[in-house]
Protein backbone atom coordinates (compact mmCIF):
# COMPACT_ATOMS: atom_id res chain seq x y z
CA UNK A 1 0.00 0.00 0.00
CA UNK A 2 1.21 3.51 -0.80
CA UNK A 3 2.46 5.67 2.08
CA UNK A 4 0.77 8.80 3.36
CA UNK A 5 1.28 11.58 0.83
CA UNK A 6 3.42 13.59 3.27
CA UNK A 7 5.79 10.63 3.61
CA UNK A 8 7.11 11.21 0.07
CA UNK A 9 9.92 13.49 -1.00
CA UNK A 10 10.55 14.82 -4.49
CA UNK A 11 13.76 14.41 -6.44
CA UNK A 12 13.91 15.89 -9.92
CA UNK A 13 15.97 17.15 -12.83
CA UNK A 14 13.62 19.87 -14.15
CA UNK A 15 12.38 17.44 -16.79
CA UNK A 16 10.52 15.01 -14.56
CA UNK A 17 10.36 14.05 -10.90
CA UNK A 18 10.33 10.97 -8.69
CA UNK A 19 8.56 10.54 -5.36
CA UNK A 20 10.73 8.76 -2.81
CA UNK A 21 9.06 7.39 0.31
CA UNK A 22 10.62 7.58 3.76
CA UNK A 23 10.78 3.79 3.50
CA UNK A 24 13.31 4.10 0.65
CA UNK A 25 10.90 3.23 -2.15
CA UNK A 26 10.56 5.24 -5.36
CA UNK A 27 6.82 4.81 -5.91
CA UNK A 28 6.31 7.36 -8.71
CA UNK A 29 8.42 8.23 -11.73
CA UNK A 30 7.39 9.26 -15.24
CA UNK A 31 9.82 9.41 -18.18
CA UNK A 32 10.94 11.50 -19.99
CA UNK A 33 8.71 14.24 -18.62
CA UNK A 34 6.26 14.87 -15.82
CA UNK A 35 3.38 14.10 -18.19
CA UNK A 36 4.84 10.90 -19.68
CA UNK A 37 3.66 7.38 -18.77
CA UNK A 38 4.72 6.13 -15.35
CA UNK A 39 7.66 3.81 -14.99
CA UNK A 40 7.09 3.27 -11.27
CA UNK A 41 3.39 3.45 -10.34
CA UNK A 42 3.12 1.96 -6.84
CA UNK A 43 1.83 5.33 -5.63
CA UNK A 44 -1.43 4.57 -7.43
CA UNK A 45 -1.60 0.93 -6.44
CA UNK A 46 0.96 -1.30 -4.79
CA UNK A 47 4.44 -2.70 -5.43
CA UNK A 48 3.12 -4.81 -8.30
CA UNK A 49 2.57 -1.54 -10.16
CA UNK A 50 6.29 -0.85 -10.07
CA UNK A 51 8.73 0.55 -7.55
CA UNK A 52 12.45 0.77 -6.78
CA UNK A 53 13.23 0.07 -3.13
CA UNK A 54 16.55 0.65 -1.37
CA UNK A 55 16.43 0.14 2.40
CA UNK A 56 18.04 -1.76 5.31
CA UNK A 57 17.02 -5.40 5.63
CA UNK A 58 16.87 -5.45 9.43
CA UNK A 59 14.68 -3.67 11.94
CA UNK A 60 14.91 0.11 11.62
CA UNK A 61 15.26 2.03 14.87
CA UNK A 62 14.91 5.53 13.39
CA UNK A 63 14.71 7.35 10.07
CA UNK A 64 15.57 10.95 9.22
CA UNK A 65 15.95 12.76 5.95
CA UNK A 66 16.74 16.17 4.51
CA UNK A 67 17.67 17.88 1.28
CA UNK A 68 21.21 19.06 0.79
CA UNK A 69 20.96 22.81 1.24
CA UNK A 70 19.45 24.64 -1.76
CA UNK A 71 18.97 21.42 -3.78
CA UNK A 72 16.61 18.53 -4.50
CA UNK A 73 19.27 16.00 -3.51
CA UNK A 74 17.63 13.85 -0.83
CA UNK A 75 19.68 12.33 1.98
CA UNK A 76 17.98 9.65 4.10
CA UNK A 77 19.63 8.26 7.24
CA UNK A 78 18.55 4.98 8.83
CA UNK A 79 19.67 3.70 12.21
CA UNK A 80 19.59 -0.05 12.79
CA UNK A 81 21.04 -2.33 15.45
CA UNK A 82 23.98 -3.09 13.21
CA UNK A 83 24.84 0.48 12.28
CA UNK A 84 23.89 3.68 10.51
CA UNK A 85 23.45 3.96 6.74
CA UNK A 86 23.01 7.08 4.65
CA UNK A 87 21.38 6.99 1.21
CA UNK A 88 21.62 9.87 -1.26
CA UNK A 89 18.94 10.02 -3.98
CA UNK A 90 19.13 12.48 -6.85
CA UNK A 91 18.49 12.93 -10.54
CA UNK A 92 21.34 14.52 -12.56
CA UNK A 93 20.09 17.79 -14.00
CA UNK A 94 21.17 17.38 -17.63
CA UNK A 95 20.13 13.81 -18.41
CA UNK A 96 17.37 13.03 -20.90
CA UNK A 97 14.60 10.56 -20.22
CA UNK A 98 11.93 8.68 -22.14
CA UNK A 99 8.79 6.62 -21.71
CA UNK A 100 8.53 3.22 -20.09
CA UNK A 101 5.01 2.01 -19.40
CA UNK A 102 4.97 -1.76 -19.71
CA UNK A 103 6.33 -4.76 -17.83
CA UNK A 104 9.83 -4.94 -19.29
CA UNK A 105 11.94 -7.82 -20.46
CA UNK A 106 14.94 -7.95 -18.13
CA UNK A 107 18.29 -9.67 -18.56
CA UNK A 108 21.70 -9.76 -16.98
CA UNK A 109 24.16 -7.73 -19.09
CA UNK A 110 27.74 -8.41 -17.99
CA UNK A 111 28.97 -6.80 -21.22
CA UNK A 112 27.68 -3.43 -19.92
CA UNK A 113 29.82 -3.67 -16.76
CA UNK A 114 29.03 -3.05 -13.12
CA UNK A 115 26.72 -6.04 -12.57
CA UNK A 116 24.43 -4.45 -15.14
CA UNK A 117 20.83 -5.49 -15.61
CA UNK A 118 18.96 -4.22 -18.66
CA UNK A 119 15.18 -3.77 -18.81
CA UNK A 120 13.54 -3.25 -22.20
CA UNK A 121 9.96 -2.24 -23.02
CA UNK A 122 9.25 -1.21 -26.60
CA UNK A 123 11.36 1.80 -27.59
CA UNK A 124 12.71 2.35 -24.10
CA UNK A 125 15.36 0.67 -22.00
CA UNK A 126 17.09 1.23 -18.69
CA UNK A 127 20.33 -0.16 -17.40
CA UNK A 128 20.82 -0.60 -13.65
CA UNK A 129 24.33 -0.88 -12.27
CA UNK A 130 25.31 -1.66 -8.69
CA UNK A 131 25.11 -4.78 -6.49
CA UNK A 132 24.26 -7.90 -8.49
CA UNK A 133 20.49 -8.26 -8.94
CA UNK A 134 18.82 -11.66 -9.10
CA UNK A 135 15.40 -12.46 -10.57
CA UNK A 136 12.65 -13.39 -8.12
CA UNK A 137 9.14 -13.75 -9.54
CA UNK A 138 8.52 -10.46 -11.38
CA UNK A 139 11.13 -8.53 -9.38
CA UNK A 140 14.90 -8.26 -9.26
CA UNK A 141 16.48 -8.01 -5.82
CA UNK A 142 19.88 -7.84 -4.14
CA UNK A 143 21.05 -7.92 -0.53
CA UNK A 144 24.46 -6.47 0.23
CA UNK A 145 26.51 -5.27 3.19
CA UNK A 146 28.00 -1.79 3.47
CA UNK A 147 31.06 -1.52 5.69
CA UNK A 148 31.97 1.48 7.81
CA UNK A 149 33.08 4.33 5.55
CA UNK A 150 32.16 2.46 2.37
CA UNK A 151 30.05 3.92 -0.44
CA UNK A 152 28.01 1.80 -2.84
CA UNK A 153 26.73 3.43 -6.03
CA UNK A 154 23.46 2.25 -7.62
CA UNK A 155 22.55 3.98 -10.86
CA UNK A 156 19.64 3.62 -13.28
CA UNK A 157 20.02 5.19 -16.72
CA UNK A 158 17.49 5.40 -19.54
CA UNK A 159 18.43 4.99 -23.19
CA UNK A 160 16.64 4.21 -26.50
CA UNK A 161 16.26 0.44 -26.68
CA UNK A 162 17.60 0.24 -30.23
CA UNK A 163 20.97 1.59 -29.09
CA UNK A 164 23.74 0.12 -27.00
CA UNK A 165 23.53 0.89 -23.27
CA UNK A 166 25.46 4.02 -22.27
CA UNK A 167 28.70 3.76 -20.35
CA UNK A 168 28.57 4.03 -16.59
CA UNK A 169 28.61 7.59 -15.30
CA UNK A 170 30.86 9.00 -12.59
CA UNK A 171 28.51 9.16 -9.61
CA UNK A 172 30.64 11.58 -7.57
CA UNK A 173 31.07 13.96 -10.49
CA UNK A 174 27.34 13.88 -11.25
CA UNK A 175 26.50 14.60 -7.62
CA UNK A 176 28.93 17.50 -7.48
CA UNK A 177 27.68 19.01 -10.73
CA UNK A 178 24.00 18.63 -9.78
CA UNK A 179 24.60 20.21 -6.37
CA UNK A 180 26.27 23.18 -8.03
CA UNK A 181 23.45 23.52 -10.56
CA UNK A 182 20.77 23.85 -7.88
CA UNK A 183 22.84 26.13 -5.67
CA UNK A 184 23.75 28.45 -8.54
CA UNK A 185 20.03 28.90 -9.20
CA UNK A 186 19.16 29.40 -5.53
CA UNK A 187 21.79 32.13 -5.08
CA UNK A 188 19.46 34.77 -6.50
CA UNK A 189 16.63 33.91 -4.11
CA UNK A 190 15.26 36.76 -1.99
CA UNK A 191 13.19 35.84 1.07
CA UNK A 192 11.26 37.79 3.73
CA UNK A 193 12.40 37.89 7.32
CA UNK A 194 9.70 35.60 8.67
CA UNK A 195 9.16 32.17 7.08
CA UNK A 196 12.41 32.49 5.15
CA UNK A 197 13.05 28.73 5.09
CA UNK A 198 9.52 27.91 3.94
CA UNK A 199 9.63 30.54 1.20
CA UNK A 200 13.06 29.41 0.06
CA UNK A 201 12.00 25.79 -0.27
CA UNK A 202 8.75 26.80 -1.97
CA UNK A 203 10.64 28.76 -4.62
CA UNK A 204 12.85 25.72 -5.19
CA UNK A 205 9.71 23.60 -5.61
CA UNK A 206 8.43 26.01 -8.25
CA UNK A 207 11.76 25.72 -10.08
CA UNK A 208 11.66 21.93 -9.83
CA UNK A 209 8.23 21.94 -11.49
CA UNK A 210 9.51 24.09 -14.38
CA UNK A 211 10.65 22.15 -17.44
CA UNK A 212 14.23 23.13 -18.19
CA UNK A 213 14.01 22.93 -21.98
CA UNK A 214 10.54 24.28 -22.75
CA UNK A 215 9.90 26.68 -19.85
CA UNK A 216 6.51 25.07 -19.14
CA UNK A 217 5.48 24.96 -15.47
CA UNK A 218 3.40 21.98 -14.34
CA UNK A 219 0.73 22.30 -11.66
CA UNK A 220 2.02 19.22 -9.78
CA UNK A 221 4.22 16.18 -10.28
CA UNK A 222 1.43 13.61 -9.96
CA UNK A 223 -1.91 12.48 -11.27
CA UNK A 224 -4.99 11.18 -9.47
CA UNK A 225 -3.98 11.68 -5.85
CA UNK A 226 -7.50 12.12 -4.47
CA UNK A 227 -9.28 15.16 -3.09
CA UNK A 228 -11.31 12.71 -1.00
CA UNK A 229 -9.84 9.36 0.03
CA UNK A 230 -11.76 6.60 -1.66
CA UNK A 231 -13.56 9.11 -3.87
CA UNK A 232 -13.55 9.89 -7.59
CA UNK A 233 -12.30 13.50 -7.56
CA UNK A 234 -8.94 12.42 -8.94
CA UNK A 235 -7.36 14.59 -11.64
CA UNK A 236 -4.16 14.74 -13.68
CA UNK A 237 -2.16 17.85 -12.77
CA UNK A 238 0.99 17.15 -14.79
CA UNK A 239 0.27 19.89 -17.33
CA UNK A 240 0.76 23.61 -17.76
CA UNK A 241 -2.25 25.65 -16.71
CA UNK A 242 -1.92 29.24 -17.90
CA UNK A 243 -3.37 30.30 -14.54
CA UNK A 244 -0.96 28.37 -12.31
CA UNK A 245 2.04 29.09 -14.51
CA UNK A 246 1.22 32.83 -14.54
CA UNK A 247 0.89 32.93 -10.76
CA UNK A 248 4.15 30.98 -10.41
CA UNK A 249 5.92 33.40 -12.70
CA UNK A 250 4.60 36.33 -10.67
CA UNK A 251 6.17 35.13 -7.43
CA UNK A 252 9.43 34.03 -9.07
CA UNK A 253 9.89 37.49 -10.56
CA UNK A 254 9.21 39.07 -7.17
CA UNK A 255 11.99 37.04 -5.57
CA UNK A 256 14.90 37.61 -7.89
CA UNK A 257 14.16 35.37 -10.87
CA UNK A 258 13.20 37.74 -13.67
CA UNK A 259 15.04 35.64 -16.27
CA UNK A 260 12.37 32.93 -15.86
CA UNK A 261 9.87 35.42 -17.28
CA UNK A 262 11.54 35.39 -20.67
CA UNK A 263 11.59 31.58 -20.80
CA UNK A 264 7.93 31.31 -19.87
CA UNK A 265 6.92 34.10 -22.23
CA UNK A 266 8.67 32.19 -25.01
CA UNK A 267 6.74 29.07 -24.02
CA UNK A 268 3.50 31.05 -24.10
CA UNK A 269 4.22 32.46 -27.54
CA UNK A 270 4.78 28.96 -28.91
CA UNK A 271 1.85 27.35 -27.10
CA UNK A 272 -0.85 29.77 -28.20
CA UNK A 273 0.64 30.64 -31.60
CA UNK A 274 -2.02 31.08 -34.23
CA UNK A 275 -5.61 32.18 -33.81
CA UNK A 276 -6.35 33.61 -30.31
CA UNK A 277 -9.79 32.02 -30.65
CA UNK A 278 -8.04 28.67 -30.21
CA UNK A 279 -6.35 29.59 -26.91
CA UNK A 280 -6.69 26.89 -24.22
CA UNK A 281 -6.58 27.04 -20.44
CA UNK A 282 -3.84 24.39 -20.33
CA UNK A 283 -1.26 22.65 -22.50
CA UNK A 284 1.35 19.94 -22.41
CA UNK A 285 4.88 20.82 -21.40
CA UNK A 286 5.88 21.61 -24.97
CA UNK A 287 2.57 23.26 -25.81
CA UNK A 288 0.68 20.11 -26.81
CA UNK A 289 -3.01 20.91 -27.20
CA UNK A 290 -4.81 17.57 -27.13
CA UNK A 291 -4.89 16.36 -23.53
CA UNK A 292 -7.71 13.85 -23.90
CA UNK A 293 -8.76 12.43 -20.54
CA UNK A 294 -8.95 8.66 -20.11
CA UNK A 295 -9.01 6.19 -17.24
CA UNK A 296 -6.31 3.62 -16.45
CA UNK A 297 -7.95 0.33 -15.43
CA UNK A 298 -4.63 -1.33 -14.57
CA UNK A 299 -4.05 1.07 -11.66
CA UNK A 300 -6.46 0.69 -8.71
CA UNK A 301 -5.78 4.21 -7.46
CA UNK A 302 -4.19 5.69 -4.35
CA UNK A 303 -5.68 3.61 -1.52
CA UNK A 304 -8.51 2.56 -3.83
CA UNK A 305 -9.38 6.10 -4.90
CA UNK A 306 -10.55 5.40 -8.43
CA UNK A 307 -10.48 6.09 -11.26
CA UNK A 308 -6.88 6.93 -12.11
CA UNK A 309 -6.94 9.50 -14.89
CA UNK A 310 -4.44 10.45 -17.56
CA UNK A 311 -5.07 13.66 -19.45
CA UNK A 312 -7.49 16.32 -18.31
CA UNK A 313 -10.83 17.02 -19.95
CA UNK A 314 -10.73 20.61 -18.70
CA UNK A 315 -8.46 21.49 -21.63
CA UNK A 316 -11.60 22.14 -23.72
CA UNK A 317 -13.14 24.50 -21.16
CA UNK A 318 -13.40 28.26 -21.44
CA UNK A 319 -12.09 30.03 -18.34
CA UNK A 320 -12.15 33.79 -18.59
CA UNK A 321 -9.99 34.30 -15.52
CA UNK A 322 -6.84 33.04 -17.25
CA UNK A 323 -6.60 36.16 -19.42
CA UNK A 324 -6.29 38.34 -16.35
CA UNK A 325 -3.72 36.07 -14.76
CA UNK A 326 -1.57 35.99 -17.90
CA UNK A 327 -1.74 39.76 -18.36
CA UNK A 328 -0.90 40.34 -14.67
CA UNK A 329 2.17 38.10 -14.88
CA UNK A 330 3.41 39.73 -18.08
CA UNK A 331 2.80 43.15 -16.56
CA UNK A 332 4.89 42.12 -13.56
CA UNK A 333 7.67 41.03 -15.90
CA UNK A 334 7.53 44.37 -17.69
CA UNK A 335 7.67 46.29 -14.40
CA UNK A 336 10.67 44.20 -13.34
CA UNK A 337 12.67 45.29 -16.36
CA UNK A 338 12.06 42.39 -18.71
CA UNK A 339 11.96 44.12 -22.12
CA UNK A 340 9.02 43.69 -24.41
CA UNK A 341 9.59 42.41 -27.90
CA UNK A 342 7.35 43.10 -30.90
CA UNK A 343 6.12 39.51 -30.66
CA UNK A 344 5.45 39.57 -26.92
CA UNK A 345 3.36 42.73 -27.02
CA UNK A 346 1.57 41.52 -30.13
CA UNK A 347 0.63 38.43 -28.18
CA UNK A 348 -0.87 40.53 -25.41
CA UNK A 349 -2.73 42.69 -27.92
CA UNK A 350 -4.16 39.54 -29.48
CA UNK A 351 -5.27 38.22 -26.10
CA UNK A 352 -6.94 41.51 -25.28
CA UNK A 353 -8.69 41.50 -28.65
CA UNK A 354 -10.06 38.07 -27.82
CA UNK A 355 -11.27 39.39 -24.46
CA UNK A 356 -12.91 42.36 -26.21
CA UNK A 357 -14.81 39.96 -28.44
CA UNK A 358 -15.74 37.45 -25.73
CA UNK A 359 -15.95 39.19 -22.36
CA UNK A 360 -19.71 38.74 -22.09
CA UNK A 361 -19.48 34.93 -22.33
CA UNK A 362 -20.13 32.79 -19.23
CA UNK A 363 -17.35 30.37 -18.35
CA UNK A 364 -16.38 27.33 -16.24
CA UNK A 365 -14.58 29.38 -13.59
CA UNK A 366 -11.24 29.04 -11.85
CA UNK A 367 -12.16 25.65 -10.34
CA UNK A 368 -13.03 24.12 -13.74
CA UNK A 369 -16.64 23.43 -12.86
CA UNK A 370 -17.84 20.54 -15.02
CA UNK A 371 -21.35 21.85 -15.36
CA UNK A 372 -23.18 24.64 -17.19
CA UNK A 373 -21.17 27.79 -17.89
CA UNK A 374 -22.01 30.68 -15.59
CA UNK A 375 -20.96 34.22 -14.82
CA UNK A 376 -18.44 33.70 -12.01
CA UNK A 377 -17.64 36.93 -10.22
CA UNK A 378 -13.97 35.98 -9.93
CA UNK A 379 -13.72 35.43 -13.67
CA UNK A 380 -15.38 38.77 -14.37
CA UNK A 381 -12.90 40.54 -12.08
CA UNK A 382 -9.99 38.83 -13.82
CA UNK A 383 -11.26 40.09 -17.18
CA UNK A 384 -11.36 43.54 -15.58
CA UNK A 385 -7.71 43.01 -14.63
CA UNK A 386 -6.77 42.03 -18.18
CA UNK A 387 -8.04 45.36 -19.52
CA UNK A 388 -6.46 47.20 -16.57
CA UNK A 389 -2.98 45.82 -17.32
CA UNK A 390 -3.39 46.60 -21.00
CA UNK A 391 -4.23 50.22 -20.16
CA UNK A 392 -1.17 50.50 -17.89
CA UNK A 393 1.07 49.05 -20.60
CA UNK A 394 0.06 51.87 -22.92
CA UNK A 395 -0.06 54.74 -20.44
CA UNK A 396 2.88 53.85 -18.20
CA UNK A 397 5.20 51.98 -20.58
CA UNK A 398 4.58 53.67 -23.90
CA UNK A 399 3.26 50.65 -25.78
CA UNK A 400 0.67 51.04 -28.51
CA UNK A 401 -2.96 50.09 -28.04
CA UNK A 402 -6.56 51.37 -27.82
CA UNK A 403 -6.33 52.32 -24.16
CA UNK A 404 -9.47 54.50 -24.22
CA UNK A 405 -11.54 51.60 -25.57
CA UNK A 406 -10.05 49.24 -23.01
CA UNK A 407 -10.85 51.74 -20.27
CA UNK A 408 -14.48 51.89 -21.34
CA UNK A 409 -14.69 48.09 -21.28
CA UNK A 410 -12.92 47.91 -17.92
CA UNK A 411 -15.36 50.42 -16.46
CA UNK A 412 -18.33 48.57 -17.93
CA UNK A 413 -17.11 45.35 -16.34
CA UNK A 414 -16.65 47.10 -13.02
CA UNK A 415 -20.20 48.44 -13.08
CA UNK A 416 -21.53 44.99 -13.99
CA UNK A 417 -19.62 43.30 -11.15
CA UNK A 418 -20.87 45.86 -8.64
CA UNK A 419 -24.49 45.48 -9.75
CA UNK A 420 -24.64 41.72 -10.35
CA UNK A 421 -21.76 40.25 -8.37
CA UNK A 422 -22.51 42.07 -5.10
CA UNK A 423 -25.26 40.78 -2.83
CA UNK A 424 -26.42 43.53 -0.42
CA UNK A 425 -28.36 41.05 1.72
CA UNK A 426 -25.36 38.76 2.08
CA UNK A 427 -23.08 41.79 2.40
CA UNK A 428 -20.60 40.08 0.12
CA UNK A 429 -19.54 39.47 -3.44
CA UNK A 430 -20.90 36.15 -4.67
CA UNK A 431 -19.48 33.09 -6.36
CA UNK A 432 -21.84 33.44 -9.34
CA UNK A 433 -24.03 36.37 -10.27
CA UNK A 434 -27.20 36.10 -8.19
CA UNK A 435 -26.15 32.87 -6.45
CA UNK A 436 -26.16 34.07 -2.85
CA UNK A 437 -23.11 31.85 -2.20
CA UNK A 438 -19.43 32.68 -1.80
CA UNK A 439 -16.18 31.27 -3.17
CA UNK A 440 -12.65 31.48 -1.77
CA UNK A 441 -11.42 32.80 -5.12
CA UNK A 442 -13.08 36.12 -4.22
CA UNK A 443 -10.07 36.71 -1.95
CA UNK A 444 -8.11 37.43 -5.12
CA UNK A 445 -10.08 40.61 -5.77
CA UNK A 446 -7.62 42.52 -3.62
CA UNK A 447 -4.60 40.71 -5.04
CA UNK A 448 -5.35 42.00 -8.53
CA UNK A 449 -6.07 45.57 -7.41
CA UNK A 450 -9.80 45.47 -8.01
CA UNK A 451 -10.36 46.96 -4.55
CA UNK A 452 -8.39 47.57 -1.38
CA UNK A 453 -8.13 44.85 1.26
CA UNK A 454 -9.69 47.19 3.83
CA UNK A 455 -12.60 48.24 1.63
CA UNK A 456 -15.90 47.60 3.49
CA UNK A 457 -17.13 45.41 0.64
CA UNK A 458 -14.04 43.23 0.90
CA UNK A 459 -14.36 43.09 4.68
CA UNK A 460 -17.95 41.92 4.25
CA UNK A 461 -16.90 39.33 1.71
CA UNK A 462 -14.22 37.98 4.05
CA UNK A 463 -16.79 37.71 6.85
CA UNK A 464 -19.13 35.73 4.58
CA UNK A 465 -16.26 33.47 3.47
CA UNK A 466 -15.24 32.84 7.08
CA UNK A 467 -18.80 32.03 8.07
CA UNK A 468 -19.49 29.71 5.14
CA UNK A 469 -16.25 28.10 4.01
CA UNK A 470 -14.11 27.64 7.11
CA UNK A 471 -13.79 23.98 8.08
CA UNK A 472 -11.68 23.25 11.14
CA UNK A 473 -10.11 26.68 10.70
CA UNK A 474 -9.12 26.16 7.04
CA UNK A 475 -10.87 27.27 3.86
CA UNK A 476 -12.79 25.17 1.39
CA UNK A 477 -12.80 26.43 -2.20
CA UNK A 478 -16.59 26.43 -2.28
CA UNK A 479 -19.44 24.30 -0.95
CA UNK A 480 -19.44 21.08 -2.93
CA UNK A 481 -22.95 20.23 -1.67
CA UNK A 482 -24.34 23.29 -3.44
CA UNK A 483 -24.47 21.25 -6.63
CA UNK A 484 -22.50 23.80 -8.60
CA UNK A 485 -19.86 21.31 -9.80
CA UNK A 486 -22.15 18.37 -10.50
CA UNK A 487 -19.67 15.88 -9.03
CA UNK A 488 -20.23 13.26 -6.32
CA UNK A 489 -18.40 13.36 -3.02
CA UNK A 490 -16.63 16.07 -1.06
CA UNK A 491 -13.16 17.52 -0.72
CA UNK A 492 -10.90 18.79 2.03
CA UNK A 493 -9.79 22.39 2.74
CA UNK A 494 -7.72 23.80 -0.10
CA UNK A 495 -4.34 25.02 1.11
CA UNK A 496 -3.89 27.82 -1.43
CA UNK A 497 -7.20 29.35 -0.36
CA UNK A 498 -6.13 29.41 3.28
CA UNK A 499 -2.87 31.13 2.28
CA UNK A 500 -4.98 33.68 0.36
CA UNK A 501 -6.84 34.32 3.61
CA UNK A 502 -3.50 34.93 5.36
CA UNK A 503 -2.65 37.47 2.67
CA UNK A 504 -6.02 39.17 3.05
CA UNK A 505 -5.65 39.34 6.84
CA UNK A 506 -2.18 40.84 6.57
CA UNK A 507 -3.17 43.48 4.01
CA UNK A 508 -6.29 44.53 5.92
CA UNK A 509 -4.59 45.14 9.27
CA UNK A 510 -5.34 41.75 10.87
CA UNK A 511 -1.65 40.91 11.24
CA UNK A 512 -2.03 38.76 14.35
CA UNK A 513 -4.69 36.66 12.62
CA UNK A 514 -2.44 36.38 9.57
CA UNK A 515 0.53 35.13 11.58
CA UNK A 516 -1.59 32.69 13.61
CA UNK A 517 -3.06 31.11 10.48
CA UNK A 518 0.28 31.16 8.67
CA UNK A 519 1.99 29.35 11.56
CA UNK A 520 -0.65 26.66 11.39
CA UNK A 521 -0.42 26.30 7.63
CA UNK A 522 3.36 25.97 7.46
CA UNK A 523 3.11 23.26 10.12
CA UNK A 524 1.37 21.14 7.48
CA UNK A 525 4.50 20.96 5.31
CA UNK A 526 6.20 17.60 5.56
CA UNK A 527 9.68 17.12 6.96
CA UNK A 528 11.11 18.26 3.62
CA UNK A 529 9.00 21.41 3.35
CA UNK A 530 6.59 20.05 0.71
CA UNK A 531 2.85 20.69 0.41
CA UNK A 532 0.14 18.91 -1.52
CA UNK A 533 -3.13 20.42 -2.70
CA UNK A 534 -5.38 20.00 0.37
CA UNK A 535 -5.23 19.01 4.03
CA UNK A 536 -7.30 16.57 6.07
CA UNK A 537 -7.44 18.19 9.51
CA UNK A 538 -9.11 15.26 11.27
CA UNK A 539 -6.66 12.75 9.79
CA UNK A 540 -3.72 15.15 10.08
CA UNK A 541 -2.48 14.28 6.61
CA UNK A 542 -1.94 15.84 3.22
CA UNK A 543 -4.47 15.29 0.43
CA UNK A 544 -4.33 15.65 -3.35
CA UNK A 545 -1.62 15.96 -5.97
CA UNK A 546 1.87 16.80 -4.77
CA UNK A 547 3.96 18.86 -4.61
CA UNK A 548 1.39 21.45 -5.62
CA UNK A 549 2.64 24.63 -7.30
CA UNK A 550 -0.45 26.62 -6.30
CA UNK A 551 0.01 25.77 -2.60
CA UNK A 552 3.66 26.76 -2.64
CA UNK A 553 3.23 30.00 -4.59
CA UNK A 554 0.35 31.00 -2.30
CA UNK A 555 2.63 30.34 0.70
CA UNK A 556 5.18 32.73 -0.78
CA UNK A 557 2.56 35.43 -1.36
CA UNK A 558 1.24 35.04 2.19
CA UNK A 559 4.73 35.39 3.66
CA UNK A 560 5.30 38.50 1.54
CA UNK A 561 2.07 40.05 2.75
CA UNK A 562 3.02 39.49 6.40
CA UNK A 563 6.45 40.96 5.72
CA UNK A 564 4.83 44.03 4.13
CA UNK A 565 2.55 44.44 7.14
CA UNK A 566 5.46 44.23 9.59
CA UNK A 567 7.73 46.51 7.55
CA UNK A 568 5.42 48.98 5.78
CA UNK A 569 8.11 51.61 5.28
CA UNK A 570 10.49 49.17 3.60
CA UNK A 571 7.91 47.62 1.28
CA UNK A 572 4.63 49.33 0.35
CA UNK A 573 1.63 47.05 0.84
CA UNK A 574 0.68 45.26 -2.34
CA UNK A 575 3.94 46.14 -4.12
CA UNK A 576 4.81 42.49 -4.56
Amino acid sequence: MALNIEDYGLIGDCHTGALVGNDGSIDWLCMPRFDSPSMFGALLGDEDNGRWLLAPTGAIESTSREYLEDTFILVTTWRTKSGVVEVTDFMPTDNHRADSAAIPWMRQAPEAGGNAVIAVAGPDAVVIRGPKLEAKDEAHTATFTVAKGETVDIVMTWYPSHREPPKASDFSAELERTTKWWRDWAEACKTPELYAAEVHRSLLVLRALTHEETGGIVAAATTSLPEEFGGSRNWDYRYVWLRDASLTLYVLIGHGFASEAQDWRGWLLRAIAGDPNDVQIMYGLSGERRLTEWEVPSLPGYRDSAPVRVGNGAFVQYQGDMFGEVMIALSKARESGVPETPLSWSLQRALLQFVEDNWRRPDNGIWEIRGPKRHFTHSRAMLWAAFDRGIKAVREHGLDGPDDRWQNLRDELHDEIESKGWDPVLGSYTQIYGSGTVDASLLQLTQIGYLDASDPRMVGTVAAIEKTLLRDGLLLRYLTDSGVDGLPGDEHPFLACSFWLVEQYARSGRTDDAIALMDRLVSFTNDLGLLSEEYDVAGQRQVGNTPQALSHLALVRAADAIDDALHPAAQPAGAR
